[in-house]
């Protein structure tokens, strides 16, 4: 049996990937809408939010200059995409086109789980509803809620 050695390369290599990892916990946001800023991670040209939230919960309308994915695990979402509404659900991919104005709302009974990525280093979000018009969760910028 050989026993185990740590070379110094070996633990600079280990400590470079525990870099790459990033909990949940560590995310900015709300623990139900957490956000992940590429920016902020090397330059990474994309960024999203981690969605978990309950019945009713939804962002105000608002756009974005680059186009958003939406990635649904878990639950149910009634989607507003410029002058078209459609219903979502685990499983589904929905794209919001660059400058497109959307929405979403958990439409369901239970939890949505969702991904939502921004095809960009930074969020940019044009806002189109006054804040308050819509639930949505705290964030770092209360007064503007939680873009997705």
């Amino acid at each position: 049996m050989t026993e185990a050695t740590h070379s110094p390369q070996r633990e600079s290599t280990h400590e470079a990937l525990m870099d790459l990892f990033i909990g949940h916990d560590n995310l900015p946001g709300s623990p139900g809408a957490r956000r992940f800023i590429g920016a902020d991670h090397g330059g990474l040209p994309i960024s999203l939010f981690l969605v978990d939230e309950g019945p009713g919960f939804g962002p105000r309308l608002h756009r974005h200059p680059y186009p958003e994915l939406f990635i649904l695990h878990a639950g149910q979402a009634e989607f507003t995409v410029d002058d078209t509404v459609l219903v979502a659900t685990a499983g589904d991919v929905l794209i919001a086109p660059a400058g497109a104005a959307h929405r979403f709302t958990n439409s369901g009974s239970g939890q949505l789980r969702m991904t939502a990525i921004h095809t960009a280093p930074e969020m940019d979000t044009e806002w189109l509803e006054p804040d308050g018009e819509r639930e949505h969760a705290a964030t770092s910028e209360p007064t503007n809620g939680t873009p997705c």
